[in-house]
Formats: C-alpha cells, structure tokens, sequence
C-alpha cells in the first residue's frame, strides 16, 4: 500500500521537472513591476511609436485590399483559328452608295453580308449623344496621357457602364444621311484591310471591285465617326483607342486610313476571364488628287496586321501569409527602432547633463592659490584647531 500511495509523489516530481525545464527555455522572461522604471521621455516616445504603428498597419490593410495586373508575354502559336471583328462605324453618305468588306493578305475576301448591318441613320448626334462622345473622347485623352487607367478599366469590365453610343432621345422628323454599319465579322489571323468605299463590293477573278461607277461623285462624303471597333470577344466596359473617333471630311476626294497593330490578349481578372485583343493604331488623311501625284480611292482604309506575341493579364492579390509577414517587420521594425533611438537619446542627454553639472561643481569648490592657481581637489583630511 505505501509503494502504490508513492506513485502520485513521483509523477508530480516529473511534471514538476518537465515544467522547469520548458520555463527555463523561456525566451521571454517577465521582469517583476518593481524592477520596472518609466519615463516621461520613453511614455512620448511609446506614443510616437504606437501611432506609427496605427497609420502604417492602415496603410498595408490598404494595399492587401487592392489588386494589381501582371502582364506576362510569350509567343502566340494559335494561327488557325478566326479573328473577330466587332465594327460600328457611321459614315455620312446613304448605305446604298457605300460598301463594306475585307481582303486579307491570303486574298480571301470577307463580304459585309457576313455579319454587318446596314441601317440609315441621322449623322448629327443628339445632345445626350454629343454629351456621351465628349465623356468618351475625354476619357481617350486621359488613357494616352496615363497608360496606368488601362489596368483600371481591365477591372472594371464587365460591371462598368455601356461604352456602347445611347440611342437617340429626340424623334427628328429629319431625313437619315447617313449609314451605320454595324456587326463583326470573322477573318483570317493574317495581316488584311477592312474597308469603307463607294460602291457595292463585287467578287472578281484578280481580287474583288466596287461598283463606283454608278455613284455620282457629289454625293461623295466619308465624314464618319468610330463608335466602336475592336477585335476578339466583345467585352463591355473595355475602351478601345478608336472609340469616340470623328473626322470631318474636307473634300469630297479624300482617303482616310488607319494602320492597326493588333496583339493577342488573355485577360483574367475576378470578374472575367476572356481571349481578347488590344491594339495601337496610328491615323493619316489626304485628298485624292491624280494631277498633284496623290493617288488612291477615297474612302475609309482600316489596315490591321497581327503581332506574334501574346500577353496574358491576370489580376493578382497579395496573399494573406506575405500581409502577416509585412505586418510583423511593421511593428517589430518600430519597436526595434525607437528603443534604439530612445536609448542613444537618452545616452547623449545623460553625457550632456553630466558635463554641465560637473562643470558647476569645479566652480563652486575651487580653492584659489597665492600664485593665482585654483586648487580643484578637497583635502580628504580636515585639522581640526579645537
């Protein structure tokens, strides 16, 4: 009986070794409150160092919010699929004088019957219409300046507004003098040309032609305006650099001609995922004259050409572990850092205040020799007369 009642002695004598050896592996020891001094110095500096803390955890909270896009490029290997273009293009001459089509490099031609839309409309614009084209061209003008709100609007897609033209909010009793031609068409993933000219497009052994002939030259005007043109799957809330473009013809003889890059895009974001396309595009205009040595057909020249290179944007967000991390170098950072810069303060203080009291007592307790020496030291010893 007493063997077994010393059992639970010995297992306490265990758990109590165990325990001291864990504590002795502490390495955070508590110092008792009375070996603890504070400070009026080092209460300010706590304060200092707290609020900084505060601003910049709200800033990194911040920055864990937000999402950033990565760009990422590689060789484009798919050329046997189609490209799709999305078209709407108004032009300031009736539909029945105007045709549309494209012809690729490979000579295949690709007639607007395909998927375009012819539809006679008004040129001028409503004022709600002039009031979307202003905001569009404004927006245009801020996206060349800051390539930055590219990244902006790839996140916004699909929950951003229309950048399609609103209809018109006025019943005009005007006449339509113009044609809107609207639609996509699918093409090789080759280097072609869409086109606006005058006349119906016809096929021919050599290539294909326009029937110009049976249009009087008068009724040439390819004023137009670019509500909309991309290529690739159409997503709402993309802008695209053509969009909101207007020219004004100045003379009934005259080409406009656009010479497009387009490269191949895959964007991934949280709210979609797509095969898209951007692309630049740089502008030229001139008047038709064959005795000046300009020569050419009028009309409206969309020259696109592929890139062999594929970028892919993907949204990215910062994990929540490298958030916990940045926090942790935040607030030991700054603990770190103003306890070393309270202590090397409060060291230069202490020099400081050591010198100047120092300084006073050798001037209170010098001792005046008859050759004009002072005498800074104390006999240790006093002779006492009495």
């Amino acid at each position: 009986m007493k063997e077994e009642e010393g059992f639970p002695e010995d297992e306490a004598t265990e758990s109590e070794k165990t325990l001291n050896l864990v504590k002795e592996l502490d390495a955070f020891p508590k110092v008792p409150d009375s070996y603890v001094e504070t400070s009026a110095s080092g209460g300010t500096v706590s304060l200092i160092a707290f609020t900084t803390m505060a601003l910049l955890t709200i800033m990194e909270f911040s920055v864990y919010q937000d999402t950033w896009m990565k760009y990422e490029y590689e060789v484009d290997k798919d050329f046997s699929s189609k490209l799709r273009i999305n078209i709407d293009i108004t032009v300031a001459m009736k539909c029945q004088y105007v045709g549309a089509d494209v012809l690729d490099l490979a000579e295949t031609m690709v007639a607007s019957a395909d998927g375009l839309v012819y539809e006679p409309v008004i040129f001028d614009l409503s004022p709600q219409q002039k009031e979307w084209q202003r905001m569009l061209q404004l927006i245009q003008s801020r996206l060349q300046e800051e390539h930055s709100l590219q990244d902006v609007i790839f996140k916004s897609a699909f929950k951003s507004a229309s950048t399609a033209l609103p209809p018109r909010e006025d019943d005009s009793s005007q006449s339509p003098d113009a044609c809107r031609i609207h639609g996509h068409l699918y093409v090789n993933k080759v280097a072609g040309n869409f086109h606006v000219t005058v006349g119906k497009a016809i096929p021919h052994p050599r290539g294909h032609a326009h029937l110009a002939a049976l249009v009087n030259t008068d009724s040439y005007n390819f004023s137009h305006r670019i509500d909309h043109l991309s290529f690739g799957e159409l997503i709402p809330g993309i802008i695209n650099p053509l969009d909101g473009t207007e020219k004004i013809a100045v003379d009934y003889n005259q080409m406009f001609q656009y010479f497009i890059t387009v490269v191949p895009t895959k964007l991934h974001t949280y709210k979609i995922s797509a095969d898209t396309h951007q692309f630049s595009v740089t502008e030229r205009e001139r008047i038709i004259n064959h005795a000046a040595g300009s020569h050419g057909v009028s009309g409206i020249f969309m020259k696109y050409d592929l890139s062999s290179l594929m970028v892919t944007v993907t949204e990215e967000h910062m994990p929540f572990w490298q958030f916990f991390v940045r926090l942790c170098g935040i607030v030991g950072g700054i603990f770190s850092t103003t306890g070393m810069l309270h202590g090397i303060g409060k060291f230069i203080v202490e020099i400081i205040c050591c010198r100047f009291r120092l300084g006073a007592y050798k001037s209170v307790h010098s001792v005046p020799f008859e050759d004009g020496h002072t005498d800074n030291h104390l006999p240790l010893l006093e002779n006492n007369t009495h």
